[in-house]
């Protein structure tokens, strides 16, 4: 979470919005104070189509050789 004065809300307006849109919380102060909250509105939720696109376009896993570079990778005392 971010803070920002309102002399740099003015200056700087658009940049802090794209902060908020980008998930960041910001705080306006005024003389020091915080005095409002700037955050970023709840995304709509994604269509199906869009979904299923997305989930079509994913790579093929073969379990088992994800299996082997697991146990490769991971030291099998943890």
């Amino acid at each position: 979470m971010g803070a920002v004065s309102i002399r740099d809300l003015r200056n700087h307006g658009g940049d802090v919005v794209d902060r908020a849109s980008r998930g960041e919380q910001v705080t306006i102060a005024r003389a020091g104070q915080a005095v409002a909250e700037l955050w970023p509105l709840p995304r709509p939720p994604l269509s199906v189509e869009t979904l299923l696109a997305r989930w079509r376009r994913l790579p093929d896993v073969d379990p088992a050789a994800l299996r082997a570079d697991i146990d490769e990778t991971l030291d099998a005392r943890l």
